[in-house]
């Protein structure tokens, strides 16, 4: 299945002007997931996996604690997660998921992002089948793990795939005991299985730096220099919307 494809958004916008954007989101899921499940996260999971990102992406202390009690609060806000399907240029495949507070704002304003840049939503339900809903987790090797005993380990737990990063070379380092860089392990499987796979970790002791569900293109397609810069314009878009948490391409 090959590595989790992640919208390339890092390497093109400054730290900070990126922080911006992907603070309140980070923040947003963790008050959407407190106020479903309770601000305890020992026995809210899906309230342990949302800190564990924010922590990941550097989401200070102060704002996750603040992010918890939003979702006690009397006047806080009902959130609710929307998805839209649609086409960018050149027929990119555009999967987007929001959360929002005011569903006729988001539909407004995503459909603008599309007319705007080009593309054009299409039918709930018409990309669906083209993406691959996956859990991914990632964490850092140990030097002393086997991996191949972790992934007979996982299997029952519902594992499809144990993949570990490969080196500056490209070669693939899964049984090289004596690398000194930290190498990412990603771990995949059902979206189904998330919650099977994330108590198996915990039982194992396996610090993860990663825990999600993503979107993974079944046919990804190349496009041109040219190409990818114009359909970037309408991800960028879609990115800088408040509503927007995550978005997903067929883009190769």
């Amino acid at each position: 299945m090959g590595r989790a494809f992640e919208y390339r958004k890092a390497s093109k916008l400054k730290r900070w002007g990126n922080m911006s954007r992907v603070f309140p989101k980070l923040a947003k899921a963790i008050t959407i997931a407190a106020k479903q499940g309770g601000g305890d996260p020992h026995s809210n999971s899906a309230l342990r996996t949302a800190i564990l990102n924010a922590k990941a992406q550097n989401l200070p202390k102060t704002n996750i604690e603040s992010a918890i009690k939003r979702a006690t609060a009397k006047d806080s806000s009902n959130f609710t997660e929307v998805n839209f399907e649609g086409k960018g240029p050149f027929g990119a495949l555009i999967f987007v998921e929001c959360a929002t507070d005011n569903n006729t704002r988001t539909v407004a304003n995503i459909k603008m992002h599309f007319s705007k840049n080009k593309g054009q939503i299409v039918p709930t339900g018409s990309l669906e089948f083209l993406f691959s809903r996956k859990a991914i987790f990632e964490f850092i090797k140990p030097k002393d793990m086997d991996l191949d005993e972790l992934e007979l380990e996982l299997i029952d737990a519902g594992l499809e795939e144990l993949e570990c990063e490969e080196n500056e070379e490209g070669e693939d380092t899964k049984n090289k005991k004596d690398t000194e860089a930290k190498q990412k392990v990603f771990a995949y499987g059902d979206y189904k299985d998330f919650g099977t796979l994330h108590t198996k970790f915990e039982e194992l002791k396996i610090e993860l730096t990663k825990a999600c569900l993503q979107r993974i293109p079944n046919n990804p397609q190349k496009f041109s220099k040219s190409q990818e810069d114009e359909i970037d314009i309408l991800l960028a878009k879609l990115d800088d919307d408040d509503d927007v948490q995550a978005i997903y391409t067929n883009i190769s």
